[in-house]
């Protein structure tokens, strides 16, 4: 079968499969994005609250503190997914861009496979902690089991993983439209 791209052609629903599985990288992309932004929000309203109760009440609130934790890992593991599909996590590229540009492609895909890695290493060794911590509960939530909170880290090693395969299949996602690109700041 011959086509373009690595579906071969194939179509599904009237679009290409590569569409399809772009689309669905996009909405999965937004709801992490929002995942990680409300968690984000929430830590900035739950630490001031703690404060609050301890400083102005002079009675501490025993669950702030705890679920900002619990909030800030759904917020890094949902956020660093973000930050991988956008390509804003911390990577050298200076000797990469010395090499010839078949030697950058193949670092380029080193590079992907090393990331898929680490996010089986996260979906494997995360989903054993929460195994073993799922019978055990949270002081401040005693109805909450720990192995509910380390959720996020197979889950985001998951998507991270998704995230590989887009770009190993179909490529990254294009450059989101900057409307501030090519202006001059006068002040």
């Amino acid at each position: 079968m011959s086509g373009e791209g690595p579906t071969g052609g194939r179509t599904v629903g009237g679009g290409t499969m590569a569409h399809l599985f772009r689309r669905s990288m996009d909405l999965l992309y937004i709801v992490c994005s929002l995942t990680a932004g409300i968690s984000m929000v929430l830590i900035s309203a739950v630490i001031p609250y703690s404060v609050y109760t301890r400083y102005i009440l002079n009675q501490a609130a025993s669950w702030p503190e705890p679920m900002a934790i619990l909030l800030t890992i759904v917020l890094t593991f949902f956020g660093a997914a973000v930050c991988y599909r956008d390509s804003l996590h911390m990577r050298v590229r200076f000797f990469v861009g010395l090499m010839p540009p078949a030697v950058q492609g193949i670092c380029g895909v080193l590079s992907e496979l090393l990331v898929a890695a680490v996010a089986l290493f996260m979906m494997k060794y995360g989903w054993g902690l929460c195994v073993a911590t799922w019978n055990s509960s949270i002081d401040a939530f005693p109805e909450l089991s720990v192995g509910v909170t380390y959720l996020p880290i197979p889950i985001g090693g998951a998507i991270s993983l998704l995230f590989v395969v887009e770009r190993l299949t179909i490529g990254g996602p294009p450059e989101a439209a900057n409307p501030h690109i090519g202006e001059v700041m006068v002040e």
